[in-house]
C-alpha cells in the first residue's frame, strides 16, 4: 500500500525521469570525455552531445537496429562501446566498409592515398596531453586527406603501434583511430567496430570543465562545435 500511495504521490515524477531515461537511450545522450585519447580534438572534461540517430534507430536499451537513418563517414567523430570490454569510447571513424587501411611510421594510406600532414603550433597548453600524464615532446599536425581534415597530435617518444599492414575494412564494420595517435586505445588494438556497436555521432560540446584547474570553465568551449 505505501508503494503505491508513493508512485500516485509522484506518478509526475517518475513519468517525467522515465522520459529522460528514454531520450538518452533512443535519441540523444551526453557523455564526459574521460581520457586525452582525442586531443587536441576533445580535451578531458569536455561534455559532447551524442547524436543517437545520426546513423540508426535503435530498440531502446538494446543494439538492435529498427531502421538505417545514414552511414557512417570517414572523419565523423563517434562514440560507441569498445568490442573489447564493452565501455563506452569516443574516436575518430577512420574508414568505411571496402576500405583498404594501412599505417607506415604514423602516416596513414586509405586506398592506396596517402594523408598529408601540416606541422601545426598548438593553440595552447591545454590542447596537449596534460604533462602529468606525459611530459615528453609533441607533435600537432593536420591530417588531411582528399577533403577530410583534422588536428592530431604525435608523441615521438611513446612506445605505440605506427605501422600496420593494409586492412581491408570488412562490410557492416568501421576503423576507429583516435585523434591523440600515439595516446589512443583503438582499432589498432581492440580490433575493427561493428555498426551496431556505434552509438551515436558527436558534433557539438554542451560545456567543458578543467579538473586541472579547480574545474574552472572554458567558456570558449561551451556549445562550441567539434
Amino acid at each position: 500500500m505505501q508503494l503505491k500511495k508513493l508512485i500516485a504521490d509522484n506518478k509526475g515524477f517518475i513519468v517525467l525521469m522515465l522520459g529522460m531515461v528514454f531520450v538518452r537511450s533512443a535519441l540523444a545522450d551526453y557523455y564526459t570525455v574521460p581520457s586525452s585519447s582525442m586531443y587536441p580534438t576533445l580535451l578531458e572534461g569536455d561534455r559532447v552531445i551524442c547524436d543517437r540517430l545520426a546513423y540508426d534507430v535503435k530498440l531502446p536499451f538494446t543494439d538492435v537496429i529498427l531502421k538505417h537513418m545514414a552511414d557512417p563517414q570517414r572523419g565523423d567523430v563517434v562514440t560507441f562501446s569498445s568490442p573489447e570490454d564493452g565501455v563506452r569510447l569516443v574516436k575518430r571513424l577512420i574508414a568505411v566498409p571496402g576500405d583498404v587501411v594501412e599505417m607506415r611510421d604514423e602516416k596513414l594510406y586509405i586506398n592506396g592515398k596517402a594523408a598529408s600532414y601540416e606541422p601545426l603550433q598548438p593553440r595552447s597548453d591545454d590542447h596537449l596531453t596534460p604533462k602529468r600524464e606525459y611530459s615528453g615532446q609533441q607533435l600537432v599536425y593536420r591530417e588531411r586527406l582528399g577533403s577530410l581534415q583534422h588536428d592530431m597530435i604525435i608523441m615521438p617518444d611513446r612506445e605505440a603501434l605506427r605501422s600496420f599492414q593494409p586492412v581491408t575494412v570488412p562490410e557492416g564494420e568501421y576503423m576507429m583511430l583516435g585523434d591523440n595517435r600515439d595516446n589512443s586505445r583503438d582499432s589498432r588494438y581492440i580490433g575493427l567496430v561493428k555498426r551496431e556497436l556505434i552509438t551515436g555521432q558527436v558534433k557539438r560540446l554542451m560545456y567543458s570543465l578543467n579538473g586541472d584547474q579547480y574545474y574552472s570553465p572554458r567558456f570558449d568551449r561551451f556549445g562550441a562545435k567539434i
